[in-house]
């Protein structure tokens, strides 16, 4: 019997592969009440991630599809390369962060090779990576087990190693940013190691290109008014740089390649 939390992500993969579920049609495959279901699809429906129907509930187009590493690698490239640069001003000599799995954050690593002493945490083995040939740099990883699909450590051991540790910043990347949900991921363990995270840092940076906006992964990181920094491109929707002003959230804008 699968849990709450997996039955809701089964559902909305099932609803985001054939485009409509039925409510009886689920508690016969998953072995619950019709009751249930409907429970289920009306968190759901709330959190964005399907919407409801009669008798049952419709793909939401604003969910994120979750890509590989490699399929990331490919989106938004040059967008993401200005990002990177632009994070990496944004850091001292001297600085303890964190950068966070993704290939965005890839970029800021790419950046910080002419730092010094810098001390960097992460659960990326890609970034791990590309910061070892850092030779002012002291690299941390979290450990934890690998998900290879995004090069990321995760679970209690990832979680066990920020303990006792505090840094001044933390450069978070995001499978989707929107006004109600707040920083999602599709990941439930990343969305659990992220959240610690941003506990342990002085400043919260979210970096993330503009495609991002109006999507949704699974599981919630935080809140958008539990962010000091975001980190966009010029194609930022002008309902978030609204919302941002209104909560004196700090907003950085690099020029998208393509305006």
């Amino acid at each position: 019997m699968l849990t709450t939390i997996e039955r809701r992500h089964a559902i909305v993969d099932q609803t985001n592969e054939i485009g409509k579920v039925d409510v009886a049609e689920l508690a016969a495959k998953f072995l619950v009440s019709t009751v249930t279901i409907r429970n289920d699809l009306n968190s759901l429906d709330k959190k964005g991630l399907v919407v409801r129907s009669r008798g049952g509930a419709v793909m939401n187009s604003r969910i994120a599809k979750e890509l590989s590493v490699k399929e990331k690698h490919c989106e938004h490239y040059s967008v993401k390369q200005r990002l990177g640069a632009m994070a990496a001003s944004l850091i001292n000599d001297g600085d303890s962060l964190i950068l966070d799995s993704g290939t965005t954050t890839e970029e800021i690593a790419k950046q910080l090779h002419s730092h010094s002493g810098l001390v960097v945490m992460t659960n990326g083995l890609n970034i791990a990576s590309e910061l070892s040939a850092s030779e002012n740099t002291e690299v941390l990883i979290t450990g934890g087990t690998l998900r290879k699909k995004s090069l990321s450590f995760y679970g209690r051991q990832a979680e066990a190693s920020l303990s006792n540790l505090r840094f001044d910043k933390v450069f978070l990347g995001v499978d989707g940013i929107d006004e109600k949900a707040g920083l999602t991921t599709h990941f439930e363990p990343e969305a659990n190691l992220n959240r610690l995270m941003c506990g342990i840092s002085k400043e919260v940076i979210a970096v993330t290109d503009s495609s991002k906006f109006n999507r949704n992964g699974f599981h919630i990181i935080s809140s958008l008014d539990g962010i000091d920094t975001l980190l966009t491109d010029s194609r930022i929707p002008q309902s978030y740089k609204d919302y941002l002003a209104e909560k004196r959230i700090n907003l950085i804008i690099v020029p998208h390649p393509d305006d």
